[in-house]
């Protein structure tokens, strides 16, 4: 007789999936998308360049922080699970990044660079999950459009704290002391 086959966690088809794809679980639901296109990734490495030195490094800032790309977040333990584009921790409610894949210290910073396919995904299914769970600052960089968007939790609602969009030079929470031309995350 067969035995039926066992059914997969989604946890388990998270981690099944094909190099090619990056997967979360939101809201009890599966959702995978291929990797980001050139623009994509040329936004998150000159966003992560300009805050590795400075915040995770303390190179011409105070540093403090562990800035990292694409981490995989558990909210609640292979159950509620998200990546986003860049997060970032203060040292002192993370004193050490963990040992295997899971990160399960809620990120104080989060970026999503936004694609038209992850777009509507990373505003409205990610950013109501981290404001449930308290991340503290939120950005959305949009490359196509080439705007930053910055949001701040006040009383477990998203605040936005600026818009920039053709900026020489800008200057942001979490990350105000120090300042970034803007226009080099698509350059």
């Amino acid at each position: 007789m067969n035995q039926p086959a066992k059914k997969l966690t989604l946890y388990e088809e998270l981690m099944s999936l094909p190099e090619r794809l990056t997967g979360e679980i939101l809201n009890g639901q599966l959702h995978a998308q291929p990797r980001p296109s050139g623009s994509h990734g040329l936004a998150e490495s000159a966003l992560e360049y300009e805050l590795f030195g400075p915040f995770h490094k303390g190179r011409g800032g105070p540093g403090g922080w562990w800035i990292l790309v694409e981490p995989e977040v558990h909210f609640i333990r292979d159950t509620e699970v998200a990546v986003p584009d860049i997060a970032g921790w203060k040292r002192e409610r993370m004193p050490d990044i963990p040992d295997d894949h899971r990160f399960e210290v809620v990120p104080d910073w989060v970026c999503e660079i936004l694609s038209p396919s992850t777009a509507s995904k990373d505003r409205e299914i990610k950013m109501p999950l981290y404001a449930h769970y308290g991340v503290s600052y939120v950005w959305l960089i949009d490359p196509i459009k080439k705007t930053l968007e910055a949001y701040e939790l006040i009383d477990e609602q998203w605040a936005e704290t600026g818009q920039f969009k053709d900026k020489a030079s800008i200057s942001v929470k979490p990350f105000e002391a120090i300042s970034f031309n803007l226009n080099d995350l698509w350059n």
